[in-house]
């Protein structure tokens, strides 16, 4: 029996093809559609769970994707399969060049399985194409982004219309201050990107003039402008004027509008790139099954925060309960006798040999919260004032275990963990669901994109480039866009 039907995630709509036990879906079978820097979709054998998953049945799903270019008869395509072993895979392939044609084949057990190959007629663009669609509103809904962010609502409820000229004066006279704070003011103008920076240390720019540029080549982007925080902390407190600052973290007591962080949008545009660490590979590298997995909490990390010299303190005193171990000194560096020595990083992926994970803040928010969660480990969050752009969504006790500002109950709350297995196990996986339902590339690229539009939908008056603005341009790269030969530069 063939199985074609339409289930709604968190706002977006997929299709999901398939016969009886074997379904497949996700971004990756629309490539004509999505553009990204590295497509992906789903297989799910459906009579298979962590439970009965044994490794033969990794190796019996085998993946095939190649195509037709416009200069020869094989489309560069790079294809990586990665077994989340429990009858699911994440299918993750690379588009070097423009293929006219993309044929899908999926085997299971050396045969084709129904439905497959999947025929997909071109264009189908590689990442690189300076090819935007025209009208953003069709863009996002090809993209299947959701119409709001309830956290995108909230950030922006403090500002009407604006006029960005006074306020950017405004901005700069309150925070151009070169050796603690750094921004950039950025320009989205006819879809080009221009920017002028603020501050001593402004390297970080790369991931806002990255995001903002991989945008631009996918959509025609309304004109806009914004001012983008390099700094870890938000910098508009409530007690003053709110000004518009786009910053990768918030609090409660900031007007700062949250964007996605650098490190969750890295991976996302450089994803089969330059970054191994990423939603995807972190699920096809787990290598225990839960019920392997030591029954401990975990935690490797730097000094940032002094609760994390708490945690050495709690974790030496309950070595049956806690492995905990900083691996650099820098803040604390006068305590280093006392609290180190400090160890050598391991691999992310080893973190899920263990059950229970430690995320505490660091600087501010521990941005290392949705790879926690996509591995599939109990995550015992620390109570904090910082937050990323998806916070608001987590519950506590259905995504995560609460645990005090002061780890005050941290070793009560793994006790219970361990007493309540199932439970545990249950709020572990409703965890690795959330990030599989809201912190994928799709997500994030989605998030960027309402965000911008809803803000552009704030600007009055003409967007004007600054005299003196430095133009940030595309990177060149030869493309065929609608199937004609050019060079976008």
């Amino acid at each position: 029996m063939l199985i074609k039907f339409i289930i709604i995630l968190c706002g977006i709509q997929t299709i999901i093809h398939g016969s009886d036990d074997i379904l497949f879906y996700g971004p990756g079978l629309q490539p004509q559609k999505i553009v990204m820097p590295a497509r992906y979709f789903f297989i799910n054998i459906t009579s298979i769970n962590e439970e009965t998953y044994k490794p033969e049945i990794g190796r019996s799903i085998a993946v095939e994707i190649k195509g037709n270019s416009m200069n020869s008869a094989h489309c560069r395509i790079w294809t990586n399969v990665l077994d989340r072993k429990d009858g699911s895979f994440i299918v993750r392939y690379k588009v070097y060049e423009t293929c006219d044609m993309m044929y899908i084949n999926i085997y299971y057990n050396s045969k084709p399985i129904r439905n497959s190959p999947i025929k997909l007629k071109g264009p189908i663009l590689p990442d690189q194409c300076v090819c935007p669609e025209q009208d953003f509103q069709t863009w996002l809904k090809n993209y299947e982004c959701p119409l709001s962010y309830e956290q995108i609502d909230k950030d922006l409820k403090p500002f009407g219309k604006v006029r960005m000229k006074p306020l950017v004066e405004k901005i700069i006279e309150k925070y151009h201050n070169p050796e603690s704070t750094s921004f950039c003011h950025y320009v989205v103008k006819n879809n080009k990107l221009y920017r002028e920076c603020y501050g001593k240390h402004v390297g970080f720019n790369m991931f806002v003039d990255n995001i903002l540029l991989s945008m631009a080549r996918k959509v025609r982007l309304p004109d806009l402008e914004l001012v983008a925080n390099l700094g870890d902390w938000p910098l508009v407190k409530k007690i003053t004027e709110p000004l518009p600052i786009f910053s990768w973290c918030g609090t409660d007591d900031t007007f700062d509008i949250v964007m996605p962080t650098y490190d969750i949008t890295e991976s996302t545009l450089e994803n089969m790139g330059r970054v191994t660490l990423d939603t995807l590979s972190i699920q096809g590298n787990i290598e225990r099954k839960w019920k392997e997995r030591d029954a401990r909490a975990f935690w490797r990390g730097r000094d940032s925060r002094i609760e994390r010299l708490k945690l050495i303190d709690i974790a030496r005193a309950n070595p049956d309960l806690i492995n905990a171990s900083l691996t650099n000194f820098f803040f604390f560096r006068d305590k280093e006798k006392e609290y180190g020595p400090k160890i050598p990083n391991i691999s992310f992926f080893k973190f899920f040999n263990y059950k229970y994970q430690i995320n505490i803040d660091g600087t501010v928010a521990a941005y290392r919260l949705p790879y926690l969660l996509v591995g599939g480990g109990l995550v015992l969050k620390q109570d904090s004032p910082y937050y990323e752009h998806f916070y608001g969504q987590l519950k506590p006790w259905e995504h995560y275990i609460p645990v005090s500002r002061n780890l005050s109950d941290l070793t009560e709350q793994i006790k219970w963990a361990r007493g309540h297995d199932s439970e545990a196990h249950k709020i572990a996986k409703n965890g690795q669901n959330f990030a599989n339902e809201n912190l994928l590339p799709q997500h994030i690229i989605c998030y960027h994109a309402v965000l911008f539009s809803e803000w552009s939908k704030r600007i009055e008056g003409n967007v004007v480039v600054k005299e003196g603005m430095t133009h940030v341009p595309q990177p060149a790269f030869k493309c065929s866009c609608n199937n004609n030969d050019r060079d976008e530069l």
